[in-house]
Protein backbone atom coordinates (compact mmCIF):
# COMPACT_ATOMS: atom_id res chain seq x y z
CA UNK A 1 0.00 0.00 0.00
CA UNK A 2 1.00 3.52 0.26
CA UNK A 3 2.61 3.19 3.13
CA UNK A 4 4.55 0.72 2.34
CA UNK A 5 6.07 2.66 -0.60
CA UNK A 6 8.31 4.74 1.92
CA UNK A 7 9.27 2.02 3.53
CA UNK A 8 13.57 2.18 3.63
CA UNK A 9 15.89 -1.43 4.43
CA UNK A 10 17.60 -0.96 7.79
CA UNK A 11 18.88 -4.49 8.63
CA UNK A 12 18.51 -7.33 6.03
CA UNK A 13 20.03 -10.80 5.57
CA UNK A 14 20.24 -12.93 2.72
CA UNK A 15 20.02 -16.86 2.98
CA UNK A 16 21.76 -16.91 6.87
CA UNK A 17 22.14 -20.08 8.14
CA UNK A 18 23.83 -21.48 11.41
CA UNK A 19 24.18 -24.78 12.48
CA UNK A 20 25.30 -26.67 15.69
CA UNK A 21 26.17 -30.07 15.66
CA UNK A 22 22.91 -31.30 13.82
CA UNK A 23 20.62 -28.54 15.25
CA UNK A 24 20.29 -26.02 12.04
CA UNK A 25 19.54 -23.01 14.38
CA UNK A 26 18.84 -20.37 11.55
CA UNK A 27 17.91 -22.01 8.13
CA UNK A 28 18.49 -19.93 5.21
CA UNK A 29 17.16 -16.73 6.45
CA UNK A 30 16.13 -13.89 4.37
CA UNK A 31 14.86 -10.94 6.60
CA UNK A 32 14.27 -6.96 5.84
CA UNK A 33 13.69 -4.92 8.79
CA UNK A 34 12.29 -1.20 7.92
CA UNK A 35 14.12 1.93 9.06
CA UNK A 36 12.81 4.43 11.27
CA UNK A 37 9.82 1.73 12.49
CA UNK A 38 10.09 -0.48 15.57
CA UNK A 39 10.09 -4.18 14.18
CA UNK A 40 9.99 -7.11 16.25
CA UNK A 41 11.07 -10.44 15.75
CA UNK A 42 9.14 -12.85 17.37
CA UNK A 43 8.17 -16.80 17.23
CA UNK A 44 8.18 -19.97 19.42
CA UNK A 45 10.76 -20.93 22.05
CA UNK A 46 13.88 -22.35 19.58
CA UNK A 47 12.69 -21.02 17.09
CA UNK A 48 16.67 -18.86 16.53
CA UNK A 49 15.76 -15.59 17.23
CA UNK A 50 18.60 -15.15 19.26
CA UNK A 51 21.05 -17.16 17.35
CA UNK A 52 19.62 -14.65 14.44
CA UNK A 53 20.34 -11.66 17.07
CA UNK A 54 24.02 -13.35 17.80
CA UNK A 55 24.96 -13.78 14.14
CA UNK A 56 23.62 -9.86 13.38
CA UNK A 57 25.85 -8.45 16.02
CA UNK A 58 28.57 -10.28 14.94
CA UNK A 59 28.98 -12.63 18.00
CA UNK A 60 28.84 -15.48 15.98
CA UNK A 61 29.91 -16.30 12.68
CA UNK A 62 27.28 -17.63 9.97
CA UNK A 63 28.00 -20.79 7.87
CA UNK A 64 26.72 -18.67 5.17
CA UNK A 65 24.40 -15.96 4.35
CA UNK A 66 25.06 -12.47 4.18
CA UNK A 67 24.13 -9.49 6.77
CA UNK A 68 23.92 -6.12 5.31
CA UNK A 69 23.16 -2.78 7.06
CA UNK A 70 21.63 0.47 5.54
CA UNK A 71 23.38 -1.64 2.52
CA UNK A 72 27.04 -2.06 3.45
CA UNK A 73 27.85 -5.26 3.77
CA UNK A 74 28.72 -5.98 7.47
CA UNK A 75 28.91 -9.86 7.61
CA UNK A 76 31.56 -11.41 10.38
CA UNK A 77 32.66 -7.45 11.42
CA UNK A 78 33.70 -8.13 14.55
CA UNK A 79 30.80 -6.98 17.37
CA UNK A 80 32.86 -3.53 18.27
CA UNK A 81 33.04 -2.63 14.66
CA UNK A 82 29.45 -3.17 14.21
CA UNK A 83 28.38 -1.28 16.89
CA UNK A 84 30.68 1.60 15.67
CA UNK A 85 28.29 1.18 12.26
CA UNK A 86 25.61 2.42 14.63
CA UNK A 87 24.23 -0.89 15.65
CA UNK A 88 23.45 -1.43 19.30
CA UNK A 89 22.16 -4.38 21.27
CA UNK A 90 21.06 -5.37 25.07
CA UNK A 91 21.14 -9.63 25.89
CA UNK A 92 18.31 -11.90 26.97
CA UNK A 93 19.78 -12.51 30.22
CA UNK A 94 21.34 -8.44 31.01
CA UNK A 95 24.90 -8.42 30.97
CA UNK A 96 25.96 -5.71 33.79
CA UNK A 97 29.22 -5.02 35.63
CA UNK A 98 27.53 -6.25 38.99
CA UNK A 99 30.20 -4.55 41.29
CA UNK A 100 30.38 -1.42 40.01
CA UNK A 101 28.09 1.30 40.64
CA UNK A 102 25.18 2.12 38.32
CA UNK A 103 26.75 5.13 36.80
CA UNK A 104 30.11 3.37 36.38
CA UNK A 105 28.28 0.79 34.50
CA UNK A 106 27.99 3.48 32.08
CA UNK A 107 31.25 5.10 31.58
CA UNK A 108 32.70 1.81 31.13
CA UNK A 109 30.07 1.35 28.00
CA UNK A 110 32.27 4.27 26.57
CA UNK A 111 35.81 4.06 28.33
CA UNK A 112 36.56 0.19 27.82
CA UNK A 113 40.15 0.89 28.00
CA UNK A 114 40.70 -0.05 31.98
CA UNK A 115 39.84 0.79 35.69
CA UNK A 116 42.61 3.30 35.76
CA UNK A 117 41.16 5.65 33.52
CA UNK A 118 37.78 5.14 34.47
CA UNK A 119 38.33 6.54 37.89
CA UNK A 120 41.47 8.67 37.06
CA UNK A 121 41.43 12.29 36.99
CA UNK A 122 40.82 12.73 33.35
CA UNK A 123 37.75 11.28 33.23
CA UNK A 124 35.68 13.52 30.58
CA UNK A 125 33.47 15.14 32.36
CA UNK A 126 30.98 15.65 29.12
CA UNK A 127 30.70 11.89 29.18
CA UNK A 128 30.06 11.96 33.03
CA UNK A 129 27.14 14.59 32.11
CA UNK A 130 25.92 12.37 29.19
CA UNK A 131 25.70 9.33 31.22
CA UNK A 132 23.73 11.20 34.75
CA UNK A 133 21.14 12.53 31.59
CA UNK A 134 21.06 9.20 30.19
CA UNK A 135 20.13 7.32 33.66
CA UNK A 136 17.51 10.32 34.43
CA UNK A 137 15.55 9.50 31.24
CA UNK A 138 15.36 5.58 31.89
CA UNK A 139 14.29 6.67 35.29
CA UNK A 140 17.05 5.33 37.98
CA UNK A 141 19.17 8.59 38.36
CA UNK A 142 18.17 8.30 41.65
CA UNK A 143 20.26 4.92 41.77
CA UNK A 144 23.28 6.00 40.25
CA UNK A 145 25.70 5.14 43.31
CA UNK A 146 24.10 1.77 43.79
CA UNK A 147 25.53 -1.40 42.79
CA UNK A 148 24.49 -3.01 39.52
CA UNK A 149 24.00 -6.39 41.75
CA UNK A 150 21.84 -4.36 44.59
CA UNK A 151 19.07 -3.22 41.93
CA UNK A 152 16.51 -4.97 40.40
CA UNK A 153 16.18 -7.37 37.64
CA UNK A 154 14.13 -4.48 35.55
CA UNK A 155 16.18 -1.88 36.90
CA UNK A 156 19.24 -3.59 34.96
CA UNK A 157 16.87 -4.31 31.94
CA UNK A 158 16.54 -0.19 31.93
CA UNK A 159 19.69 0.28 32.59
CA UNK A 160 21.10 -1.98 29.91
CA UNK A 161 19.45 0.03 27.57
CA UNK A 162 21.15 3.06 28.72
CA UNK A 163 24.40 1.48 28.15
CA UNK A 164 23.28 0.82 24.78
CA UNK A 165 22.46 4.31 24.42
CA UNK A 166 25.73 5.52 25.38
CA UNK A 167 27.02 4.49 22.29
CA UNK A 168 24.52 6.32 19.92
CA UNK A 169 23.18 3.81 18.04
CA UNK A 170 20.73 4.67 15.44
CA UNK A 171 19.51 1.06 15.53
CA UNK A 172 18.22 -1.27 18.74
CA UNK A 173 18.15 -4.82 18.75
CA UNK A 174 16.45 -5.14 22.30
CA UNK A 175 16.63 -9.35 23.16
CA UNK A 176 13.21 -9.72 25.72
CA UNK A 177 13.21 -6.49 26.75
CA UNK A 178 9.95 -7.62 29.40
CA UNK A 179 11.45 -10.81 30.29
CA UNK A 180 11.47 -11.12 34.20
CA UNK A 181 10.28 -7.52 34.14
CA UNK A 182 7.43 -5.94 36.32
CA UNK A 183 3.87 -4.40 34.86
CA UNK A 184 5.22 -1.06 35.50
CA UNK A 185 8.81 -1.43 34.43
CA UNK A 186 7.46 -2.93 31.14
CA UNK A 187 5.37 -0.25 30.64
CA UNK A 188 8.62 2.31 31.51
CA UNK A 189 10.42 0.43 28.76
CA UNK A 190 7.48 0.71 26.15
CA UNK A 191 7.23 3.95 26.35
CA UNK A 192 11.36 4.79 26.24
CA UNK A 193 10.99 2.29 22.88
CA UNK A 194 8.47 4.98 21.57
CA UNK A 195 10.04 8.30 22.34
CA UNK A 196 13.51 6.76 20.85
CA UNK A 197 11.57 5.73 17.87
CA UNK A 198 9.65 9.22 17.62
CA UNK A 199 13.21 10.70 17.56
CA UNK A 200 14.33 8.40 14.79
CA UNK A 201 16.12 5.62 16.03
CA UNK A 202 14.91 2.23 14.53
CA UNK A 203 14.46 -0.78 17.17
CA UNK A 204 14.69 -4.84 16.14
CA UNK A 205 12.90 -6.54 19.30
CA UNK A 206 12.53 -9.89 20.23
CA UNK A 207 9.88 -10.86 22.57
CA UNK A 208 7.17 -13.07 23.76
CA UNK A 209 5.40 -10.42 25.69
CA UNK A 210 2.35 -10.42 22.71
CA UNK A 211 0.10 -7.43 23.78
CA UNK A 212 3.84 -5.03 24.26
CA UNK A 213 4.86 -6.65 20.60
CA UNK A 214 1.20 -6.04 19.39
CA UNK A 215 1.64 -2.45 21.07
CA UNK A 216 4.37 -1.04 20.13
CA UNK A 217 5.55 -3.00 16.55
CA UNK A 218 5.10 -1.25 13.22
CA UNK A 219 6.37 -4.30 10.99
CA UNK A 220 6.62 -8.26 12.38
CA UNK A 221 8.21 -10.89 11.34
CA UNK A 222 7.63 -14.39 12.37
CA UNK A 223 10.64 -17.39 12.92
CA UNK A 224 10.01 -21.06 13.03
CA UNK A 225 12.73 -23.24 12.83
CA UNK A 226 15.16 -20.88 12.12
CA UNK A 227 13.13 -19.29 8.86
CA UNK A 228 11.22 -15.96 8.44
CA UNK A 229 7.32 -17.85 7.78
CA UNK A 230 5.28 -14.71 7.85
CA UNK A 231 5.75 -10.71 8.07
CA UNK A 232 3.50 -7.75 8.14
CA UNK A 233 1.49 -5.25 10.22
CA UNK A 234 0.14 -6.52 13.51
CA UNK A 235 -3.25 -7.19 12.54
CA UNK A 236 -1.84 -9.22 9.53
CA UNK A 237 0.80 -11.14 11.26
CA UNK A 238 -2.53 -12.00 13.87
CA UNK A 239 -4.25 -13.35 11.27
CA UNK A 240 -1.92 -15.67 8.69
CA UNK A 241 -2.84 -19.13 9.60
CA UNK A 242 1.03 -19.87 9.31
CA UNK A 243 1.60 -17.92 12.32
CA UNK A 244 -1.45 -19.61 13.89
CA UNK A 245 -0.12 -22.78 13.05
CA UNK A 246 3.55 -22.26 14.50
CA UNK A 247 2.12 -21.22 17.66
CA UNK A 248 -1.13 -22.87 18.54
CA UNK A 249 -0.82 -26.41 16.61
CA UNK A 250 -4.04 -24.83 14.26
Amino acid sequence: MSVQQDVRPSLQTEGLSKAFGGVQAVNGASVTFHDGKVNALIGPNGSGKSTFFNIVTGMIAPDSGRVSFRGRDITRRAPHRICAAGIGRSFQLCRTFPRMTVLENLLVAVRPTGWGQLVGSSMNRAQVARARELLRRVGIDHLEDSLAQDISYGQQKLLELAGVLMGDPDTILLDEPAGGVNPALIGRIGTLVQELNAEGRTFIIVEHNMDMVMSLSDHIVVFDRGAPIAEGTPSEVQQDPRVLEAYLGV
